[in-house]
């Protein structure tokens, strides 16, 4: 049901990415914001994983240094099927993790001190494989198709934005439509996109709880250690925390509520953990 979902947002935002070309920058504004936004998350795909790890001074361990976290990982991601990721630990007390890599060849899995040190052992396991399952998944790719073509909707507006101001508003009929649509959708289609980026950003949050607990073998460990990162994210607040990276971690290091809760990159807490017990309750 989540990979359904992802598909249809994704569905949504290529047809909105047509129409908005058309309304606001005809073909050819539509191939140039497209062909922009395509450069900037390819770089963005390559090199992510080395910037958010320096972002955060993440620093890659080696088993000698952390015998039981490596010994953890391996061994779940040989359950996973997966080639064994490269493994960080942040300097940071605030309980998160996240995971990053352009595919499972090139995983990494980062986890912070705090929540090495707050988590017993079978809710560590549960959070490194929600990890896991987002490398399996391949979101990194999903997210950069997804960023691709909300960033060529931006950049769209941008350009509608900038040709009004100084083109006053004047378009030739082969440029796009009525200029009063274009006006339009120059203010709701980069929200539109903003909310869509959002909710497949949700999905995919759900769909590595799902998969993450299948990995473990245990949805309750992940369930709990859910519990533990809400109530910490309030005491320990997560230090520099960048809204363009929060989508990566497990639990948003970022606070927000009333209307803030649609432009969440994560699930609420409370039904993330509700669909784990009913998962728990369906494997017994």
């Amino acid at each position: 049901m989540n990979t359904l979902k992802t598909v249809v947002l994704l569905t949504f935002m290529t047809v909105l990415l047509v129409f908005v070309g058309a309304a606001i920058g005809g073909r050819n504004g539509m191939i140039i914001a497209f062909m922009m936004a395509l450069v900037m998350n390819f770089v963005s795909y390559w090199f992510s994983d080395k910037i958010v790890l320096k972002m955060y001074n993440a620093q890659p361990v080696t088993e000698a240094q952390a015998p039981d976290l490596y010994a953890m990982v391996r061994r779940l991601t040989q359950k996973a099927g997966l080639p064994m990721p490269k493994v960080y630990i942040i300097p940071e007390e605030a309980l998160n993790a996240f995971a990053t890599g352009r595919n499972p060849e090139h995983g990494v899995v980062a986890v912070t001190e705090g929540i090495m040190r707050a988590l017993d052992r079978e809710e560590l396991e549960g959070v490194i494989a929600h990890e896991l399952a987002h490398i399996k998944h391949r979101d990194i790719l999903t997210g950069t198709i997804v960023a691709t073509i909300a960033g060529a909707i931006s950049m769209l507006a941008q350009m509608a934005h900038w040709a009004m101001l100084f083109g006053g508003g004047r378009r030739d009929d082969d440029d796009g439509g009525s200029p009063v649509v274009a006006l339009v959708m120059m203010i709701v289609a980069p929200i539109a996109a903003m909310l869509v980026q959002m909710a497949i950003s949700r999905t995919r949050e759900y769909e590595a709880d799902r998969g993450g607990a299948a990995i473990a073998g245990n949805p309750y460990g992940l369930a709990n250690a859910l519990l533990k990162l809400e109530r910490g994210a309030q005491v320990v607040p997560m230090h520099d925390a960048k809204p363009a990276t929060a989508h990566m971690f497990i639990m948003n290091p970022l606070s927000g509520g009333g209307l803030m809760k649609l432009f969440s990159t994560h699930p609420p807490i409370a039904e993330r953990v509700k669909r784990l017990k009913e998962m728990q309750r369906g494997m017994r």
